[in-house]
């Protein structure tokens, strides 16, 4: 029987930078500290709210073995390590197993749209070459292709393979995948306007873009879910919906990032080809902030 990597909250964790692009690890291990104090379940550091794709092996291996000895065995460290090539996302879980992470997020291979035949030969290869628990990450909309409940029953037979961060928004293979996996293949939500929905079909839990900012609200509504108390979840989710809409305003991490800095902590500048998020964009997310009474005093 699998254990789950976590149950509750899990922030995606967002890469600050400094003015001259480089990683700031001051700003870094304030944010990892910040969501441990809060209550967090778990971190995961190099996914896509922190900007992996635009950071380089260097940096990637280096932010990881940060984290793990920033979090000094507090709370699970889930170490993104996804790839379209198959080979690196190896490279990347090794690195990641060596510098003490506890369980490693790997994306479906974007941009090369695999069959389901190749997502499995992609997925089996990694897990047994590795011994950390890995939790798939399906998010179609990034990827241009998505994983079939049939495809996670096939993989959840692999003793590596612990569970799916689902951000497909698709209920309808939420729901077969429950039906079709064992109760030991863990889903979490990988949509923070999904979570109480996702829970109540059975998700663990979250892995979060907006606990970056709000990780005392998020553990409460993961909380609230696996009491099974629904009804109080669904009342905080919709009270906070305004600020997970605008929080998607525009592609993850630009708004986050720029939420962060509203409220006064640092995230810094992005990556291109991302940029500062739009004024009108950035208008709905300053209100969405101010109405839930999140900002600074002026």
């Amino acid at each position: 029987m699998k254990t789950p990597v976590f149950t509750g909250v899990c922030p995606a964790l967002v890469t600050p930078f400094d003015q001259h692009g480089a990683i700031n690890y001051q700003a870094f291990g304030q944010l990892i500290d910040a969501q441990i104090q809060a209550g967090v379940d778990g971190v995961c550091v190099c996914g896509t709210t922190g900007e992996s794709s635009t950071l380089s092996i260097r940096e990637h291996i280096a932010a990881v073995e940060f984290c793990v000895k920033r979090v000094g065995h507090r709370v699970a460290v889930i170490a993104g390590a996804g790839s379209n090539d198959t080979s690196s996302a190896l490279y990347l879980s090794q690195h990641a197993q060596d510098a003490g992470a506890d369980a490693l997020l790997l994306v479906t291979p974007y941009y090369n749209k695999a069959s389901q035949a190749g997502l499995i030969r992609h997925y089996e290869h990694i897990a047994q070459r590795v011994d950390l628990p890995i939790i798939l990450y399906n998010v179609p909309g990034r990827t241009g292709m998505s994983c079939t409940a049939e495809t996670y029953k096939t993989l959840s037979e692999h003793p590596n393979i612990n569970g799916v961060k689902e951000a497909s928004g698709n209920f309808s293979l939420l729901a077969h995948t429950r039906r079709l996996c064992p109760p030991d293949f863990t889903i979490w939500s990988g949509n923070d306007d999904q979570v109480v929905p996702m829970m109540a079909l059975g998700a663990k839990g979250v892995i979060s873009v907006a606990c970056n900012i709000i990780p005392e609200v998020m553990v409460e509504m993961a909380r609230l879910c696996l009491d099974n108390d629904f009804a109080a979840a669904g009342t905080l989710q919709i009270q906070y919906m305004e600020l997970f809409d605008a929080l998607f305003r525009e592609v993850n991490p630009i708004p986050i990032k720029a939420a962060m800095e509203l409220m006064g902590q640092e995230a810094g500048t992005l990556r291109l080809p991302l940029c500062q998020m739009a004024e009108p964009d950035l208008t709905a997310l300053r209100s969405a902030l101010e109405r839930l009474g999140l900002l600074p005093p002026c």
